[in-house]
Order: structure tokens, then C-alpha cells, then sequence
């Protein structure tokens, strides 16, 4: 009578219930709740940090400049750990540094340790904790007629911290003070490493993988990345992303404030764009699955330029404040599922986590430059009337930059089997 052998296909068939699909997918949206969530309300520190220390604009702004730098320095490096020793590690010890970050920028007294604290320490904690790692791990651990899906309810999930975290860290800062409020924000990334756990393994099927580049190095990956020009096209559009978020999220509460609208208003700004973006993400992931992605970005960042230019022509009245904020909100973070989906379509899913950090690494170089450039700009002219026009050209540059992008398998990334080439 033959033996049976408990093979890791079979071995799948009655996971515990902390690998289940639907839980892995719950886990890794409530981690990105949090995570970015929590990042999402650092804009709403600038005044009362300001005043609290006696620093001027130019000074938070060069530390959220470092935290956005930083993050994306790292984030390739986090990326590349989770796709050869799993998520689950990267995002528990990027969860832990990340709160530990945010207390020490509570305690933080001169503008170099906020740079320190709040900028490199934060910067580097996010890497390892953020939703990008989270979007790597559901390119393993969701089965690809899902992945479009998966990718977009982690970033609506994202957004959702953001509508959730505004008015609780705008709470804590008008009942305990900007130090307090730090510190009670650091405590809600203890849950990161807890909901990490569920994120373990390498694929959708234990010891199967659908993804033909397994024999592909990380430096071979990396060098088909460098020298594919639709790659190099994504990753300049990213670009453009990320300069519009950090100084929207850093910079527009203080901007809101300056036209004398209220700080609660301020703070509902920021929440109704996560609000908004959970339902343009959660659609962008949808449509990426359904539509051309190199369109789709397009369309998002010509949008954006338009909300901007209206914005900017407009008075500065509640009705537009909330009409903007909703708007961008749809456009937001919707950039990310068709990015992270052409990235994994070019190259595959083995090394997804480096080379969407590699695109992400882009991202973060915007968001540095348009976080310090918006202090930068304020302090010398007394407006942010210049960074609004950039917003909008590069939106226009951006919308035109992803029409050439070519929707198909990279083939020098491609490894050879038996003489054929893909």
C-alpha cells in the first residue's frame, strides 16, 4: 500500500486560519492604516510644533524632506529583504522603528534632532513598515486573478488611515498638545508587528510560484529595470506623485490656516482626501485589472493638474476647501495600483518588492524635493502661489510622459529555457 506523502500543495489545503486569504488581506490593510495613516498627519504638527519650539516653517519642512528622502533611499533595500526573507519580518522591525522614531520626535528641542528623529529615523521606519512592502507581499500571497484587487484595497486601505488618523491626531493635539499627541500616535504602531504575523511566506501556494523569473539574480532584475525605457518612464511619472503628496500633506493645513481657515477644517482637508482616495484607489485597482494602465495614470495626473489650476483661481472658502479636498482625494494615492501592477507585469513578482521600491525610491525623491521646496518657497516670497504653478506643470509633464509606456514583459528580464526566448 503506497505511502502518503503530505506534499506543500497539500500541506495548503487547511491553512491556520491566520493564512487565510481574506485574513492576510485584513492584516495587511490594517497595517496600512496605520502606518500611513499616522504619516499622514505630521502636516497638521507644523503650527503647533512651530510655535511650540520657536522654529520657523523652512525647519519642519526640511525634516519631513528627510523622513520622505529616507524612505525612499530605503525602501528598495526593504523591498529586496521582504522578497528574500518574507514581509512579516521587514514589517514587524519597520512598525517597531517607526514608533520608536515618532517618540523621539515628540522629544525632540532643536531642528537638527527633528531632522534625526522625525526625518532619517521615521523615513527609515516607514520603509519597513509601509504599504508598499505590504503591496509586495499580496503580489506573493494573493493568486493573480486578485492581485489588481489586493493592490488597490491596500491602498485604499492607506487612505483610509489617512480620514481616520487626521481628526484623531488633530484631537490629541488640541486636548493633549503636539508631544503628547506624538507619543499616542507611536502606540498605535505597536499593532503593526501583530497584524505582520499574518503576512508570512513567499506565495499564494506553498512551494509553488506563478512566476516564471525565480532563476532571475536581484542584480540581473535590477539591470533589466535600468536599462528598460518603460520602466524609466513609470518611475518618472512616480516622480511626479510624490512631489504633489508631501507638499499637499505638509504644507496645505498651513496654507488653509494662512487664509484663515480654521484648524478643524485644516485637519478635515487631509482626512477627506484619505476618505475620497479610498474610493478612487479602491476604482483605480479595479480599472487597472480592466484598462490600459499607461492611460490610466495619464488620465489621474492631468486631473490632478486641473484640480490644482481650479483651486488655485479660486477663493479660499470652506466649499472649495471640502470640493478640492474630495477631488484629490479620487486622485490621490491612485497612482499605485497601476504603477505596482505595470511593475510586476514588466518584471514579475520574484524581485516586485525591490523594483517597485525602485519606483517608489523615485516617489520619494519628488515628495523630499516638494516638502523642502514648499518651506523653501514660503519663507522667501510669504506664499505658496509658485509651488501651486509647479504642481500644475508637472502634472501636465507627468500625463504626457506615461503615454509611450509599453504594457508587456521586459525581455532582457526574461531567463531562457532550453534555447527559447520569451
Amino acid at each position: 500500500m503506497a505511502a502518503t506523502v503530505n506534499t506543500p500543495a497539500t500541506a495548503t489545503l487547511s491553512p491556520p486560519w491566520w493564512r487565510r486569504p481574506m485574513v492576510i488581506v485584513t492584516a495587511g490593510c490594517l497595517i496600512s492604516i496605520i502606518t500611513f495613516g499616522v504619516r499622514s498627519s505630521f502636516g497638521l504638527f507644523t503650527t503647533p510644533l512651530v510655535d511650540l519650539r520657536g522654529w520657523d516653517r523652512e525647519a519642519f519642512a526640511l525634516a519631513m524632506a528627510f523622513q520622505n528622502l529616507l524612505w525612499g533611499l530605503t525602501q528598495p533595500i526593504a523591498g529586496a529583504i521582504a522578497d528574500r526573507f518574507g514581509a512579516a519580518r521587514v514589517l514587524a522591525i519597520g512598525g517597531l522603528i517607526y514608533a520608536a522614531g515618532v517618540v523621539l520626535m515628540a522629544i525632540s528641542t532643536n531642528p537638527v534632532m527633528l531632522t534625526m528623529t522625525g526625518g532619517v529615523i521615521i523615513g527609515i521606519g516607514i520603509a519597513g513598515g509601509s504599504f508598499t512592502v505590504v503591496i509586495a507581499a499580496f503580489s506573493r500571497l494573493v493568486e493573480p486573478s486578485k492581485r489588481s484587487w489586493a493592490f488597490g484595497l491596500a491602498t485604499a486601505a492607506g487612505s483610509m488611515g489617512q480620514f481616520l488618523f487626521a481628526p484623531l491626531g488633530q484631537a490629541f493635539i488640541s486636548t493633549y498638545g503636539p508631544q503628547t499627541a506624538l507619543i499616542l500616535l507611536a502606540g498605535t504602531l505597536l499593532l503593526v508587528p501583530l497584524f505582520a504575523r499574518s503576512l508570512t511566506g513567499s506565495a499564494y501556494v506553498a512551494g509553488a510560484s506563478d512566476d516564471p523569473d525565480d532563476l532571475v539574480s536581484a542584480g540581473q532584475a535590477l539591470r533589466a529595470a535600468g536599462t528598460y525605457p518603460s520602466y524609466l518612464m513609470l518611475a518618472a511619472g512616480f516622480f511626479v506623485c510624490g512631489f504633489h503628496i508631501a507638499f499637499v500633506t505638509t504644507h496645505l493645513p498651513a496654507y488653509l490656516t494662512d487664509h484663515g481657515m480654521s484648524v478643524a477644517v485644516a485637519a478635515w482637508s487631509i482626512s477627506l482626501i484619505g476618505l475620497f482616495n479610498v474610493i478612487g484607489a479602491y476604482t483605480s485597482g479595479i480599472l487597472a485589472g480592466r484598462w490600459p494602465r499607461r492611460y490610466l495614470l495619464s488620465a489621474i495626473y492631468l486631473a490632478r493638474g486641473a484640480v490644482f489650476a481650479i483651486f488655485l483661481v479660486a477663493p479660499v472658502t470652506t466649499a472649495t476647501v471640502v470640493i478640492t479636498s474630495m477631488l484629490l482625494g479620487l486622485l490621490w494615492l491612485s497612482t499605485v495600483p497601476p504603477t505596482s501592477g505595470l511593475v510586476a507585469l514588466m518584471f514579475g513578482t520574484r524581485h516586485v518588492g525591490m523594483l517597485f521600491g525602485m519606483v517608489f525610491l523615485s516617489h520619494q525623491v519628488g515628495a523630499f524635493i516638494g516638502a523642502l521646496l514648499g518651506g523653501t518657497i514660503y519663507e522667501q516670497t510669504g506664499s505658496y502661489h509658485l509651488m501651486w504653478i509647479l504642481c500644475i506643470v508637472l502634472s501636465i509633464g507627468a500625463g504626457l510622459v506615461h503615454l509611450p509606456i509599453k504594457e508587456r514583459r521586459a525581455r532582457t528580464a526574461e531567463p531562457t529555457a532550453e534555447g527559447s526566448t520569451v
